[in-house]
């Protein structure tokens, strides 16, 4: 298997296209890339930003290219020595657009269509009014107010009539409307005509609690489907396959497996068609869980990896002043798993409506063919909602047809069963040990597997909105920390902890991607870096944060925005500034709905949103915050760009293959998507390679812009990693500093042929390395960054002096 030395992400839409990435190929060859890692290429809703809403598996996204430049970017990276590594969306389909012709048959053709069954839909829901019908939750109002308005219409449409709002175009069934005539003026025919449809339309506020489709996380837009089926399998997989066929893709990312029914069925079946490829699945872990072995992948995409290594620059010392001093200023709570609970139940209460109401419908129906004591439905809802938000992980991976349940599984199982025991004592214990033998295999038959499947389905989703988009929004003690995959009451990482995590992966998953910043991140790399050095510095970050809440008073109108908004922005700031006022007022208004305590997507409060808003701009409008705000950043700029340094060189020599996401080979300070997505200056950053890459590293360092060296080091180290690959798939040992501050050094050899040296809290340092010393293994080591040849015992300080990170390899 040919496995990637580095793999850089590229976000491909209709304005960035395979011909845009054609031209990139020397400069990221330059930069020593052996893999350009794409976003989804299949055809996707039009104008879609990211790719992720594929409307038409059988073709490429026009907007982006043609299979001929395909082709020609696939032959032009091998000619390099490169490859490509597509990202893949097997779990659902975008359904906004008549270009979904499988969707569109569905729609017009009710259970008759041939795909019918591709899509996870409930035909016979308890909701009699949704009969052998799709609800869509399409409508800017209620039906009934749309239809009086005149907003629907009989359209032609490529020469066939549809029923029309605006832009959205709908089928109309065969033999529906009477005649040729499209002309229906009249409410009540009309009105007639669209009940005849095999759908139902209605307000779109209305879908959490309606819907009967599964969908991907809460998004109406994009339907599950049933890839678990051999035939969507093939009819959703046959382009891809040809791809692979033609030997233009060398790799692929599977996309949310989570959301799979059988997750290890699909990766045994996209192995049968990918042969000897790399592949590693977005699968989020949390803190100690372990990926299933038996998957045939060769790893995660690396959220494990970059919640290890942010949590490396996090001073644990300083927890109990932060989070004091956030308890203080705020007045939220602190106790972190109480917030996720509360925070889970919340979405499973409110997004998740349908997904609970079938699962309940199941319930009811096995619990008196099991001889389970009657409960009201009501209770059972209760029951199955605590059960769910009480998962520690996202999901188990439990199958009706396995003829035992793994250790793991069984142990989050029953973990799961006693929590929500102990934080519902008013229901009866009955209930969790009914849904807790039916997840571990007690009772057997095509309902009870039907309901481990959807249970797995929806655990996974109530974690990601429950905790990633509400709970990350909401405890903001520190904010780095909340990141994809991260557990927010896990205040940072010591050094043993992450040497073992790096010897695990060595030893189970020595080839899986290591990430720093993706299109899912809620902040960049260098965003966490900076935030991060706060912890170095509690009392003066108190000092400071008091000083412009007192400066900033003048500015908040009825107590709005609340304190926890307050700090969540001034974290925010000092983490990305600088930045447009545009880009903070969009990034806030979306971090205040996700948060959901005073406004929401669904239930906006004017008040507050105006009052955030105003806010925001005054202050970024007083020179005399912003002034404050520069000179603070100014102070610990140089050490947040060592953390950035320090983890990057981390990642570039760490077990497994490093990924760069696009545009962060330079410093780079963006938030949570769409902002993470803005176009990349690439002209900009050749010439910062061609310009850097022969200078010595006392000038790269001492240059104004520290974006330099994180180019450089980025160049240098591929460039090592791809002389010496062999040190890179050996062994990873840590090694250890002696002194007074040896915790503030990480390092650690690969392959007994390159040793990784870098530092860590150099602001709370203050410069004092004079004691610090490490014993070299046996020989001499050439410091590739200054060239200079060190043996024996060393010290840090002189080590470090030309450039704040090393990387020594044995015998020049």
């Amino acid at each position: 298997m040919e496995i990637p030395r580095a793999t850089y992400r590229l976000q491909f839409n209709e304005h960035f296209r395979l011909a845009d990435a054609l031209a990139l190929v020397p400069y990221l060859a330059g930069l020593g890339i052996s893999h350009l890692y794409a976003s989804p290429l299949f055809k996707a809703c039009p104008h879609s930003g990211h790719g992720y809403d594929v409307c038409d598996f059988s073709r490429l996204n026009p907007e982006i290219g043609t299979e001929a430049e395909l082709e020609q970017l696939a032959s032009k990276l091998h000619e390099h020595g490169m490859g490509l590594v597509l990202d893949i969306v097997p779990n659902h389909m975008g359904i906004n657009s008549s270009e979904n012709s499988w969707w569109w048959d569905v729609l017009k053709n009710g259970r008759a269509s041939r795909y019918a069954d591709y899509f996870d839909i409930d035909w016979e829901p308890s909701d009699l009014e949704l009969r052998g019908k799709i609800f869509l939750p399409v409508l800017g109002d209620p039906y009934e107010k749309i239809l009086a308005r005149g907003d629907l219409k009989i359209e032609e449409n490529k020469g066939e009539p549809v029923l029309a709002y605006f832009e959205n175009k709908f089928p109309l069934a065969p033999g529906s409307l009477p005649g040729t005539n499209t002309e229906i003026k009249e409410r009540g025919a009309l009105d007639e005509l669209i009940r005849k449809q095999h759908y139902r339309l209605a307000f779109w506020g209305d879908g959490d609690q309606r819907l009967n489709y599964r969908r991907f996380f809460a998004v109406s837009t994009l339907a599950g489907i049933r890839v678990e089926e051999e035939m969507v399998f093939n009819d959703s997989h046959a382009l891809l396959r040809k791809w692979l066929e033609n030997k233009w893709l060398d790799g692929v990312r599977v996309d949310h497996p989570d959301g799979l029914r059988d997750p290890r069925q699909y990766l045994e079946r996209l192995r049968a068609i990918s042969g000897d490829r790399w592949i590693v699945v977005e699968k989020i872990l949390q803190p100690r869980e372990a990926m299933p072995q038996d998957w045939p992948v060769q790893g995660t995409v690396g959220y494990d990896f970059l919640n290890q290594v942010n949590g490396l620059f996090i001073w644990q010392k300083s927890e109990k002043a932060l989070t004091g001093f956030y308890a203080e200023f705020t007045g939220e709570p602190v106790d972190s798993k109480s917030v996720v609970l509360e925070k889970k139940r919340l979405v499973l209460e409110t997004l998740f409506t349908t997904e609970v109401n079938r699962l309940v419908d199941i319930l009811l129906k096995l619990a008196p063919v099991h001889s389970c004591r009657e409960f009201p439905r009501e209770q059972w809802r209760e029951a199955l909602i605590e059960f769910v938000a009480n998962f520690p992980v996202y999901r188990t991976y439990i199958s009706g047809d396995d003829k035992v349940v793994t250790e793991s599984d069984f142990h989050y199982v029953g973990q799961t069963a006693a929590r929500a025991m102990e934080s519902r004592p008013d229901l009866s214990p009955n209930m969790f040990d009914f849904i807790s033998g039916l997840m571990l295999l007690l009772h057997r038959g095509d309902v009870e597997s039907d309901f481990i499947a959807r249970v797995q389905q929806l655990s996974s989703p109530a974690m990601a909105k429950g905790v990633e988009d509400t709970a990350f929004y909401c405890l903001n003690r520190l904010a780095s920390i909340n990141e994809v995959g991260g557990d927010p009451g896990r205040f940072g990482v010591n050094i043993d902890e992450f040497h073992e995590f790096c010897q695990l992966q060595q030893s189970r998953w020595p080839h899986t991607m290591l990430a720093s910043s993706t299109h899912d991140t809620k902040r960049s790399e260098d965003v966490r870096a900076r935030i991060n050095v706060l912890t170095e510095i509690p009392d003066i970050w108190r000092e400071t944060v008091l000083r412009w809440s007192k400066m900033n008073e003048c500015h908040r109108k009825d107590n709005f925005p609340d304190r926890n908004a307050e700090y969540f922005l001034y974290q925010n700031l000092v983490g990305a500034w600088p930045l447009p006022l545009d880009r903070v007022l969009a990034y806030m208004d979306k971090a205040s709905c996700e948060a959901k305590q005073h406004t929401d997507w669904n239930n906006r409060d004017q008040e507050y949103d105006e009052a955030l808003k105003n806010f925001i701009t005054a202050i970024l409008g007083d020179v005399n915050f912003v002034r404050a705000l520069e000179q603070f950043i100014a102070s610990i700029a140089d050490a947040a760009a060592v953390n950035s340094l320090s983890q990057t060189l981390i990642k570039l020599t760490a077990p497994g293959v490093p990924d760069i996401y696009q545009g962060n080979e330079l410093l780079d300070f963006s938030l949570v998507d769409p902002d993470n997505r803005r176009p990349v200056d690439f002209g900009l950053r050749e010439k910062i390679l061609n310009r850097a890459k022969d200078l010595p590293a006392e000038e790269i360092w001492n240059s104004n812009d520290k974006s330099l060296s994180k180019l450089w080091l980025i160049q240098k180290t591929l460039d090592v990693r791809a002389r010496n690959e062999k040190l890179y798939r050996g062994d990873y040992r840590p090694l250890f500093a002696q002194g007074e501050k040896a915790d503030h050094l990480v390092a650690f050899n690969r392959g007994g042929g390159a040793i990784t040296i870098v530092p860590r809290f150099t602001l709370e340092m203050k410069d004092d390395w004079k004691d610090l010393t490490m014993e070299l293994p046996t020989g001499d080591w050439r410091n590739v960054f200054t060239g200079e040849t060190v043996s024996g015992k060393v010290s840090i300080a002189p080590l470090l002096q030309k450039f704040p990170v090393a990387l020594l390899v044995k015998g020049g």
